[in-house]
């Protein structure tokens, strides 16, 4: 029998005996609807991805969209069956969303809007869906911390999106790392090794304020460079494994001359080396690149006398040594940790039962900050000394309307 025929048929039956009985909640709040009305900001390729998810596995409701880029905001808007007044475009499409009538935001613009969208999210008083990373900056990242703040004290959901940590088989991994499987962890390996993400998106005569959208993965403002708008991944886990985050760090990196591949698009960097040094003698190498197809893995490593802790997204993850351990010979990470998730935050909604993982995320956030920060500087940068900057990152987009 269809679900929703059971369900009809369950209801008839109980409201016949006349001990029908609703909690007020269930009447007058969409905390307990099961019809939880989702906007979502942002109409690019992972909006577009993450978006069917919600009425697919928890059937909440895309009932708002908003977008700069009209092409991109009329497809969507038609994917969920948007009516027109409710597909919000231009410079306030965000604000305009955040504050119509829906119960929860979803983020999946440019990182570079995260932090000031969120904010306009909880201020509205609606719960938040974000992608990772939360910002470019470290004054983004505070105003992160404290937009999940004021959430928890209005009792809303403040989720960021990052796949490993819903995943059961990495909560294991973590949990047994923790408990000393491998031993008092001693230095760790991470990396991010992937191509370009893709050639130049733009279209033909498309302004140069929406093509710097259209691809701001390469964008270092916009995306705020692989490391943070990509690499942040394996940077979290690194954060997650070892227990906290590093007090300094040296690096360097570059930028390879892309003219005429195109896939010349922006202005990020397509290689980092970092050394981060965490407490009690802890070090983790990090690299990164994105040169080529022929070899692709995001990996953490974490080595202890007893054993190493090795994970891969989206493929193995075990530990070898005195306490072996297979968890899975492959993992479905990415998409799977996004369906874990936004099933997640729906249930906190209908439950009435708000999560909140912004402090972790931001954490992370900053340590990449940190590794990009002593790459540009090509010099150590100690994590008080990141945390004091003041430098707003800005567009300065000029688009026209």
């Amino acid at each position: 029998m269809p679900e929703n025929e059971s369900k009809r048929r369950s209801f008839l039956k109980t409201a016949a005996t006349g001990i029908l009985i609703l909690k007020p909640a269930t009447v007058f709040g969409s905390q307990a609807n099961s019809n939880v009305e989702v906007g979502l900001i942002g109409c690019g390729g992972r909006g577009n991805w993450i978006g069917p998810f919600f009425p697919e596995h928890t059937g909440a409701r895309v009932v708002a969209v908003a977008d700069v880029v009209k092409d991109h905001l009329d497809a969507t808007a038609a994917t969920f069956k948007v009516a027109a007044p409710r597909a919000y475009y231009g410079p306030d499409a965000g604000r305009q969303l955040a504050q119509s009538a829906v119960d929860a935001v979803v983020i999946e613009t440019p990182t570079y809007y995260h932090a000031e969208q969120a904010l306009i999210a909880v201020e509205a008083g609606k719960h938040v869906y974000m992608a990772k990373p939360v910002a470019v900056d470290v004054p983004g990242c505070k105003s992160v911390l404290a937009s999940g703040k004021k959430a928890q004290e209005k009792k809303l959901t403040y989720w960021v999106d990052f796949q490993t940590r819903s995943r059961d088989v990495y909560k294991e991994l973590a949990t047994r790392v923790h408990r000393g499987d491998i031993g008092k962890p001693v230095l760790a390996q991470v990396f991010y090794y992937a191509g370009r993400p893709s050639k130049d998106r733009g279209t033909p005569g498309m302004e140069p304020g929406q093509r710097r959208m259209s691809n701001f993965y390469m964008d270092k403002v916009l995306g705020g460079d692989i490391i943070v708008e990509q690499n942040i991944h394996v940077i979290d886990v690194a954060n997650w494994l070892l227990q906290g985050h590093p007090t300094k760090a040296y690096g360097s990196g570059g930028r390879t001359d892309w003219s005429g591949t195109g896939y010349d698009a922006g202005d990020a960097w397509d290689h980092f080396l970092v050394q981060y040094h965490y407490g009690n003698s802890v070090h983790a190498d990090f690299s990164s690149n994105q040169l080529t197809n022929s070899f692709n893995d995001l990996c953490v490593r974490v080595f202890g006398i007893d054993g190493c802790a090795d994970s891969h997204y989206g493929g193995q993850i075990r530990i070898t040594g005195k306490n072996a351990w297979l968890g899975a010979a492959q993992d479905d990470t990415f998409k799977g940790g996004a369906v874990e998730n936004v099933k997640l935050f729906i249930a906190s909604i209908r439950e009435g039962k708000p999560i909140y993982n912004y402090e972790e995320s931001v954490r992370s956030n900053v340590t990449a900050i940190l590794g990009r920060t002593a790459a540009y500087l090509n010099r150590e940068v100690t994590w008080d000394e990141i945390m004091k900057s003041t430098e707003k990152w800005t567009a300065d987009l000029k688009l026209r309307w």
